[in-house]
């Protein structure tokens, strides 16, 4: 396809990075994948793994100068960013790579958003997602810019925010058990990112969820998923939870210590919940269900 769209993916070995890249790949898409100087041969092979003309490897680094990123940039139409870290990356990295991606002729730049609806959210309720709000208020450009939503990844849900213990048999949860979430998997994530960089009508927030479930029926995918009889534990209210955070911040000044909790009060509250969604926009992107990928995932009781 000679005259497929180029797209530039920075955070290419990341894990939604990678999916990112693979999703374009498969929908015939040109792509160029910033990997880092030093970046291992084994990282590498893992984009390399489609036997393809059409992905292409450029190093470089979001702290290079925005002369140097923007020849890496190419003739990339679109640019998405699906980079990971602090606010030197998400802010000040993705600026640079913003103004690279002007001087580069691109037409669009979709941002490291991926998250619940940080539209709806004050910068103290979360200080990770505080970082991409940020980023968002401080940007210029004439460039369209395309801010992919996914609500939280099924992979986070069953694992970073310590609500599932395999071991112990629990699901642990604070706030309302019936207020709805919404959860998409990473490569689910990633499909629909491509599509949306594919799709030249694409603009503004699009907001997708593989499912929209309460912590009631996440229990209940959890134990169809995995065929094991899970504890539903509830921890306390909505409040009882910000007290909890309000006393591990007085506590730490690791703020990574509650980032977990920051994320489970913006989503119980119904804060941070999607008003609508975009899925049916890209009907060729079938979402997979929690349970499903519980059971795919789970590890063996």
């Amino acid at each position: 396809m000679s005259d497929s769209p180029t797209i530039f993916v920075a955070g290419a070995t990341g894990l939604l990075g990678g999916r990112i890249v693979r999703a374009l790949l498969d929908q015939g898409a040109a792509v160029r994948a910033l990997v880092r100087p030093g970046t291992s041969d084994e990282k590498k092979s893992a984009l390399t793994t489609p036997a393809t003309g059409r992905l292409q490897l450029v190093e470089g680094d979001l702290t290079d100068p925005a002369e140097r990123l923007a020849e890496a940039v190419g003739d990339a139409t679109t640019v998405i960013s699906a980079v990971q870290g602090g606010p030197e990356v998400i802010v000040d990295g993705q600026a640079n790579l913003l103004r690279a991606a002007e001087k580069a002729g691109a037409r669009r730049f979709v941002p490291s958003d991926f998250a619940i609806d940080l539209t709806k959210l004050d910068d103290g309720d979360n200080f990770m997602i505080g970082w991409r709000r940020q980023a968002a208020a401080a940007r210029t450009t004439s460039l369209d810019v395309i801010s992919v939503l996914n609500g939280a990844f099924y992979e986070v849900m069953t694992g970073f925010m310590g609500l599932v213990d395999w071991e112990r048999g629990t699901v642990s949860h604070w706030g309302d058990p019936d207020q709805p979430l919404d959860l998409t998997s990473v490569p689910d994530t990633a499909a629909y990112t491509a599509a949306a960089a594919l799709d030249p009508a694409a603009t503004g927030t699009l907001r997708f969820a593989g499912e929209v479930l309460s912590m009631r029926q996440f229990h209940d995918a959890l134990q169809r998923g995995s065929g094991r009889t899970l504890e539903l534990r509830h921890l306390g209210s909505a409040d009882d939870l910000r007290a909890e955070i309000a006393r591990r911040a007085a506590a730490t000044e690791n703020p990574f210590e509650y980032v977990a909790l920051q994320y489970q009060w913006c989503m119980v509250t119904g804060k941070a919940k999607f008003d609508h969604l975009d899925n049916a926009r890209y009907p060729q992107v079938t979402p997979q269900s929690l349970t499903d990928f519980v059971r795919a995932t789970a590890p063996a009781a």
